[in-house]
């Protein structure tokens, strides 16, 4: 029981996601002259409410740096033609001038974009299209819905190794009752650990290029912290887990998480906290595989 606790103990005080106190200063995220990295500087925001400051971001991405070694990532050859928040998502289109960035400078612009934006505690993903389209990268993977878990950036000049994997994904049938397995193949970086990727993507919800998929996650879940020891997956997630999404029970948005991470050679079983502490209804014992869950399309 002791050793359980200290887990839970490291789990609420690990490597979670820092809040940003809107109290004082956030950062703008720049890209460097010579397109290796994304340097933040630090910014007093002055507006209030999310949709004024996500404005006012927007205005300071697009806004030349006064340092010559940076560079605005809104101000690098394309035009953005309109933004829309919604439900805690912010996506941003752009025109076709986005397209002619180079592999790694666009990665990187999306990364500066991204990690400023979701600065703003209510932003939970941002999204970029091309005069309404989906935008997909440079090997013509679907790039979809971001977080700033996405873009860790490395200790040293480069930016982070992306790696292209796949993985298999359960979301939920027409009726929420049932999850259904869709594979992803998708660049995620390496600084990301595989589990964590999983459960983002989820939260994410189905890309749209499969029919019949339906989202099992509350898009406004964040992630606490995940770790894997002894073969089994920790996931703590925020009290937003709770609140089902559509007509997708509790049931079937634990086993859309269980099911997929299962999927990974190193997981057998998988434990999901809720603030650090596991609620009374999912019992004292970590989820196993479930498949009679499984349905197909």
């Amino acid at each position: 029981m002791c050793g359980f606790l200290l887990l839970i103990l490291l789990l609420g005080a690990g490597c979670g996601q820092t809040q940003v106190d809107y109290s004082g200063a956030t950062q703008i995220f720049y890209v460097n002259n010579t397109e290796t990295k994304v340097v933040g500087e630090e910014y007093a925001i002055q507006s209030e409410g999310v949709e004024a400051q996500l404005n006012e971001l927007m205005n300071a991405l697009a806004k030349l740096p006064e340092k010559v070694s940076m560079k605005a990532p809104l101000s690098m050859g394309f035009h953005v033609l309109g933004t829309k928040y919604e439900d805690g998502r912010f996506t941003i289109d752009v025109d076709e001038k986005y397209k002619e960035l180079q592999g790694t400078t666009e990665v990187l612009v999306r990364a500066a974009i991204v990690r400023t934006l979701c600065q703003i505690p209510e932003v939970n993903f941002v999204q970029i299209t091309v005069e309404g389209a989906q935008l997909f990268d440079a090997v013509g993977e679907l790039v979809g819905w971001m977080n700033k878990d996405q873009f860790i950036q490395n200790d040293g000049n480069e930016i982070n190794t992306f790696e292209l994997t796949r993985v298999k994904l359960y979301f939920a049938n027409e009726t929420g009752d049932a999850i259904i397995g869709a594979y992803r193949e998708k660049r995620y970086s390496t600084n990301t650990p595989l589990e964590k990727f999983v459960v983002e993507e989820l939260i994410a919800g189905p890309s749209g290029q499969i029919s019949g998929l339906y989202p099992t996650i509350n898009s406004s879940t964040k992630i606490i912290n995940i770790m894997t020891k002894d073969g089994i997956c920790y996931v703590n997630l925020d009290e937003n887990f709770l609140a089902v999404t559509g007509n997708v029970s509790t049931e079937v948005a634990v086993y859309s998480i269980v099911d997929s991470l299962v999927e990974l050679t190193n997981i057998n079983k998988v434990q999901i906290l809720i603030n650090g502490e596991v609620p009374e209804k999912f019992g004292n014992k970590p989820f196993e595989r479930n498949l009679d869950i499984v349905t197909t399309l």
